[in-house]
Order: structure tokens, then C-alpha cells, then sequence
């Protein structure tokens, strides 16, 4: 049976800068040293405060790994879908192109590199783990450009029967090989040169494939 996502410890917290803090930290070092790597004791000193602190608003370190992550995801997520999702765009593809470099820089970042690393290390020891990271990422942008898509297709903007599949196909696209060899290591001289083409190569490409007849 799958591990369940543990819950945060009961009760509001006693200070919400205090548990900021402590989360900025366990990001820090969940990136920079793994999960076996960063103890409760390293991450209460990170943050400034006391590990009675750490544990007065985490029960243990499987509940600050996993709300660590979801806050991480949290932040890196905000900068995809500045504009509502629900009007049409005056400039179908400047929306689209802006949606697609902000993808492309946040899966490129070496923190999101390094967290999807992470993720994947755990994933057969705390599957629910990747669970919640799956929700939290992919699962939540693909939802998003679905909701603009289904927008986009209503103002007859584009024609887009299947929208999930559309926006299933816009990142897919996007990150190609390249997100591969970046996970992997793998880096020829090649890797960054001519990424903004590549952007704008994709969105044209996608407004092509889904354009009203």
C-alpha cells in the first residue's frame, strides 16, 4: 500500500513567519543535500529557530519534506498564468509565447532541475510523495492551459476539440529532449543556443495545428 501524505501538526500555527522561515530553509537544503542528507536539527538551524519550533509546526520530517515541496511548487507556479484564463487574449500569440518562455525558464531553472531529481529518487520509496508533486505541478499547469484553451477555442481564436490534449501537447513540445539532457546531465555545446527559437518555433507550430478552418 502507498504511504499516505502525512498531515501538518494540529492546531493553527503559533507564528507564520517562523513557519515561513522554516520552510524557506527546508527548501534549501532538501535541494542542496537530498532528504537523507538534511536533518531536523540542520533545517531549524537554516531557519534561526529552535528544532522545538520545527516540530511545533511539522510532526516530523516526512511532513515538512512534503509541504516544502507543495510550497516550492507553490511560488515556482504563480509567475505561468499572470492573465486570467477566462478572457480571451487581445494577442493570441504574445499570450502564448509568454506562457511558453515562463514554462520554458522554469523548467530549465536548476532548482526545479534539482527538485525533479529529488522527486524521482523517492518515487518508488514514497510514491504518495510523487503523487502530490505530480498534482502540484504538471497536473495543475496542464489544467490551467486546458481552462485558457477551452477560452481561446469559445472566442473561436483557435479550434480546439480535445483542449486537455492540446495543452498536454503545448509542454510536451516545449520541453522536447532538451529537459532530458538538462535532468541527466547531459549538456553539448548545443543545449543553449537558440532556446527562444525553439519557443517560438512550438507556439507557431501550435497555433498552426489548432488554427480555425
Amino acid at each position: 500500500m502507498p504511504s499516505q501524505i502525512p498531515k501538518a501538526g494540529p492546531g493553527r500555527p503559533k507564528n507564520l513567519s517562523k513557519r515561513a522561515a522554516i520552510l524557506d530553509a527546508a527548501q534549501v537544503l532538501f535541494l542542496r543535500q537530498g532528504y537523507e542528507g538534511s536533518s531536523m536539527d540542520a533545517i531549524a538551524q537554516e531557519a534561526n529557530v529552535s528544532k522545538l519550533t520545527v516540530y511545533n509546526h511539522f510532526t516530523d520530517k516526512e511532513t515538512l519534506f512534503c509541504a516544502a515541496i507543495e510550497a516550492k511548487c507553490e511560488t515556482q507556479l504563480s509567475q505561468l498564468f499572470v492573465s486570467s484564463t477566462d478572457t480571451p487574449p487581445d494577442n493570441l500569440r504574445e499570450c502564448l509565447l509568454a506562457i511558453a518562455h515562463s514554462f520554458q525558464t522554469l523548467v530549465d531553472s536548476p532548482e526545479s532541475l534539482a527538485m525533479h531529481r529529488l522527486i524521482i529518487s523517492h518515487a518508488l520509496s514514497n510514491p504518495a510523495l510523487s503523487h502530490l508533486f505530480y498534482e502540484a505541478t504538471a497536473l495543475r499547469i496542464i489544467n490551467k492551459m486546458e481552462q485558457l484553451l477551452n477560452t481561446i477555442n469559445n472566442a473561436k481564436q483557435l479550434e480546439i476539440t480535445h483542449t486537455k490534449q492540446a495543452a498536454e501537447h503545448f509542454f510536451s513540445l516545449l520541453k522536447g529532449t532538451r529537459n532530458l539532457q538538462l535532468l541527466v546531465g547531459y549538456q553539448p555545446e548545443s543545449i543553449n543556443a537558440n532556446v527562444h527559437q525553439h519557443v517560438e518555433d512550438v507556439v507557431d507550430l501550435f497555433i498552426k495545428a489548432y488554427q480555425a478552418h
